[in-house]
């Protein structure tokens, strides 16, 4: 069985690049992959085995 988690990404004025990365990165720590990455309203999709 899956999950997902949906999150916002809230763009700031400085070291987006580096901010996505580490969210991303974070997020790959607790076992979560991304699905989907929506172009025009940021929202991220992750999916991750409910049974890890």
């Amino acid at each position: 069985m899956k999950e997902y988690k949906v999150t916002t990404w809230k763009m700031g004025l400085s070291n987006n690049n580096r901010r996505l990365e580490d969210t991303l990165n974070e997020y790959a720590k607790q076992g979560w992959q991304v699905l989907h990455i929506a172009e025009h309203s940021a929202r991220i999709v992750f999916e991750r085995d409910k049974n890890r």
